[in-house]
């Protein structure tokens, strides 16, 4: 159901509006001047806000900035009484989808919501946003979510701790956030924190000097004095050993690090974003993490969506890396099959947007015509013995061949075969998060870490 903001001032108005629409079988929230309608938004997301534009405290033209600031795809609609070409034309530039003068007709107001809330304008404002960010990409919903999100922090300076599944493309994220952010010009260093050995972490990070341990033969500018005035990006931050933990924290706090064996400290300035494909709260819950450092880095949490929560970003993503191989192996490969293409919207991808590029890699170097074939995919649920069928997935219930079987081995052992498997299959499927899996599996997180262990579960 489309759902409609409606904010004016005048109660009369907001009713009759919220009863024309509520019968046209729309969702109508209302509020009484720009300030409620933006702390409205804050909290729940709309289809199209409709607005007067003489308001105490906030007129409408204010109020449509401010809301371009919070959603720049939310389409608003200013109503006005007090019609003057110049509000008009302000408003049209600075974002409205329409200018309606009162008394309207009640057709016209219908036909200017179904045209602001019809997909082709959402796809136009959704390619408008989505041209902000050629690094990544997609249109759907979630990640125009996403580009929003982007461009309200990235003018900011504060931490922000990006949450995702390995694939989904953190990295570009956090270059999004630098791009976009005051600080461009200056340097953005990355760093996997799980490639580098535990013993040479805090030497890469803060840098050392001459002579402070074996092979030291030289001074070392370390991570945070390279992207001083910049950007510093930490992936998988879930890694890093208490000690460092400790030290980070120190970085944060203090604004200042200390090189391995020198002795004065170091002024830097330098923003942190910070990556994850772990749930940190269950890593402070289980002692692996330090909490106070936790909330340092993700003063702004940001989620990148899995690529099966974003189905509809798959077309584009396959037609970029197919022009992309196509150039790279010199071949003219131009287009998926239907029913190839089939297949993969009907695929989870677990490894999400960096397995979609391997698969589309691997199809252009397969394929000998210019169209990828569902021959020429390699899925982990796709067997080209099942004649491009999908096997049907094997249940966790699926324990025993038979009654004599079952018999033979008892019942306490099928049982706790079952819920082994059971307890498997719900940690691989929420990407090995007990919290989610014991929801899923209702039960407790204390049962569910209980019988991880009873099992020896990785």
């Amino acid at each position: 159901m489309t759902s409609i903001l409606v904010v004016d001032d005048e109660r009369s108005m907001r009713d009759f509006l919220k009863i024309l629409l509520v019968k046209e079988g729309y969702q109508v929230e209302v509020a009484s001047g720009g300030n409620q309608a933006l702390a409205i938004l804050k909290q729940d997301t709309f289809d199209l806000v409709i607005t007067d534009i003489r308001m105490e405290k906030m007129d409408g033209l204010e109020l449509l900035g401010s809301i371009k600031d919070l959603h720049p795809s939310l389409p608003v609609v200013l109503i006005t009484a007090f019609a003057s070409p110049d509000d008009a034309v302000f408003a049209m530039k600075n974002g409205a989808f329409d200018y309606i003068s009162k008394p309207f007709n009640v057709d016209e107001i219908k036909s200017v919501i179904n045209s602001a809330t019809s997909k082709e304008n959402q796809s136009a404002e959704a390619k408008s946003i989505s041209a902000a960010f050629p690094e990544i990409i997609g249109e759907s919903r979630e990640m125009i979510k996403i580009f929003e999100m982007i461009q309200r922090i990235a003018i900011t300076p504060a931490n922000v701790l990006i949450y995702g599944e390995s694939g989904t493309g953190k990295e570009l994220v956090a270059q999004a956030i630098h791009r976009h952010s005051h600080v461009s010009s200056q340097v953005f260093i990355p760093i996997t924190c799980s490639a580098i050995p535990e013993e040479l972490m805090e030497s890469e990070l803060f840098g050392h000097v001459k002579g402070s341990f074996t092979g030291a033969i030289s001074d070392k500018t370390g991570l945070f004095q390279l992207a001083d005035n910049g950007t510093a990006f930490l992936d998988e931050i879930g890694e890093l050993t208490p000690i460092i933990q400790t030290k980070l924290l120190r970085v944060l706090q203090e604004r200042e690090v200390k090189p391995v064996g020198g002795i004065q400290v170091e002024k830097v300035n330098v923003r942190i974003i910070a990556a994850t494909n772990r749930i940190l709260e269950e890593e402070i819950m289980a002692g692996r993490f330090r909490e106070d450092l936790f909330y340092r880095l993700a003063v702004v949490p940001l989620r990148v969506p899995p690529l099966r929560e974003r189905k509809g970003d798959v077309p584009l993503l396959v037609d970029f890396f197919l022009k992309k191989y196509s150039k790279l192996f010199g071949k003219e490969v131009q287009e998926m099959s239907s029913y190839a293409m089939e297949v993969l919207m009907n695929y989870d991808f677990p490894g999400n947007v960096r397995e979609l590029e391997n698969i589309i890699e691997r199809g252009v170097a397969l394929e000998s015509s210019n169209i990828i074939l569902p021959e020429s995919l390699t899925l982990s649920t796709f067997r080209h013995a099942n004649n491009g069928e999908a096997p049907a997935e094997t249940s966790p219930f699926q324990v025993v061949a038979n009654e004599e079987e079952l018999f033979s081995r008892g019942l306490e052992e099928v049982m706790a075969d079952t819920e082994k498997k059971l307890l498997k299959a719900a940690l691989e499927k929420t990407g090995n998060s007990k919290m989610r899996a014991a929801e899923l599996l209702k039960i407790s997180f204390r049962s569910l870490r209980y019988k991880v262990k009873k099992y020896d579960i990785g």
